[in-house]
Formats: structure tokens, C-alpha cells, sequence
């Protein structure tokens, strides 16, 4: 059975939807990345770079979760748009587009707002201006269409919803007020019953809540270097 390699996180959040919405059987393989599992020689053996989530299909062993999901609908045949090189050329956009662009300066605009040291007023300007604008441009994108490829449903919108959910806590409270179709989009994928299956993935494994200063340095071990 394929196993799974997941915490709460953003980017183990889609591929647990990706599952859900392909029926795949998948072992669920908890990683408490508070706790520095993701730091045992057992994990990096399946993903040298620590992070989650992480796949085992067989033989076939994939990290990074767009690869996961790109990996997940080449398989089963479920969530591609249509076969010509134009529509291939959108998804394989859009889904590095949320990889490098929307997921790295979410995350970052969360990093140095509630972890950085001071002085990092910079750095909050910077990655907060940055996470605005490209959420901005996905906005535009659902703009045109019920999902991010135009009416198809597809693992580019899987990969969007694991980070549209945590829109307020990047950018506000009242942040997805100035994105009303990235609203729209995640409140039609919220009520998907996959999405409520693979949010209940939180209630199988209790993770460790606080962020003392071991979990600081089991997710940020740059916190524990000093650089000469």
C-alpha cells in the first residue's frame, strides 16, 4: 500500500486531498516535524531535504508535493486537463507557479513575521508585498474560470486550496476580502467531501502543539548555526 509521509502543513494538506479525490489506499505515516523526525536517517532516506510530505509507491519514491501530485494523476489518469501540449502547458505553469512562487513567499511572510529576530522589518515588507502579489495574480487567474485551468477541476486547484486555507493567517484576518475568487474557489473545494476527509487527517496522530525552543531548532536548524 502507498504510504504517505505527512503532518498539518500546507503542502502534505494537498496531497492528502489528492488521495482522497483519487479513492487511492495510502497508509497515512505521521512526521513530527516539531519533534525533528523529519531529521532521522529513516525519513532522509525517503527525502534527503527533510521536508514533508513524502510518498512510497512501490518502488517509485517521490518528494516535494507538486511532484507528488503531478506523480499521483499520471498514475491513476484522474485530474489532468485535456491532452494537448497548450493545456499541459497551463498546468505544469500554474502548478510550479503555486511551487515556487506561492508556497515559498506565504511561507516566508509567516517565517519572518512570527519566528525572526529583530530588526526583520525588511523582510516582513518584502515577503508580506510579495505573497499580496502573487495571490494577487492567482485571483486574476480564477477570474476567468470556475478553477484555476478554466471549468476542469484539477490538481493545479488541489495544490492552490492546501494554501488558499491558510490565507488569513499569512496575509490577515480579513486578507481573502481583497481576493474574491480565490474566496470563492476555496469555499467550493472546502465543500468537497475529500477536502473534509483530508482535513480529517488532524484528528489521527496528536502532533506536538508548542513551539518551544527544541521545536524552533527541529524546524529552523539555522537558528542553532552561526555563520563565521
Amino acid at each position: 500500500m502507498l504510504k504517505f509521509y505527512y503532518n498539518l502543513a500546507p503542502n502534505p494538506t494537498k496531497v492528502a486531498l489528492a488521495l482522497e479525490e483519487m479513492g487511492l489506499p495510502y497508509e497515512a505515516v505521521p512526521v513530527d516535524t516539531r519533534k525533528g523526525e523529519q531529521h532521522q536517517p529513516a525519513f532522509l532516506a525517503i527525502n534527503p531535504n527533510a521536508k514533508v510530505p513524502a510518498i512510497v509507491d512501490g518502488d517509485a519514491t517521490v518528494f516535494d508535493s507538486n511532484a507528488i501530485l503531478l506523480f499521483l494523476a499520471e498514475k491513476t489518469g484522474q485530474f489532468l486537463p485535456a491532452n494537448t501540449p497548450a493545456a499541459r502547458g497551463q498546468m505544469l505553469s500554474w502548478l510550479m507557479f503555486i511551487a515556487s512562487g506561492i508556497g515559498p513567499y506565504s511561507g516566508q511572510a509567516v517565517h519572518f513575521r512570527n519566528v525572526a529576530p529583530e530588526p526583520k522589518d525588511y523582510a516582513v515588507n518584502r515577503y508580506t508585498f510579495e505573497a499580496k502579489r502573487h495571490w494577487g495574480i492567482i485571483d486574476a487567474q480564477l477570474a476567468k474560470g470556475r478553477y484555476m485551468l478554466g471549468d476542469t477541476y484539477t490538481i493545479v486547484d488541489m495544490a492552490l486550496w492546501g494554501w488558499s486555507r491558510l490565507v488569513p493567517f499569512v496575509l490577515g484576518p480579513d486578507a481573502l476580502a481583497g481576493f474574491p475568487n480565490v474566496k470563492r474557489h476555496l469555499e467550493e473545494i472546502n465543500a468537497r467531501p475529500a477536502a473534509a476527509r483530508a482535513l480529517a487527517l488532524k484528528d489521527k496522530h496528536a502532533f506536538k502543539a508548542e513551539m518551544d525552543e527544541a521545536a524552533k531548532l527541529a524546524m529552523f536548524p539555522h537558528l542553532g548555526v552561526k555563520v563565521a
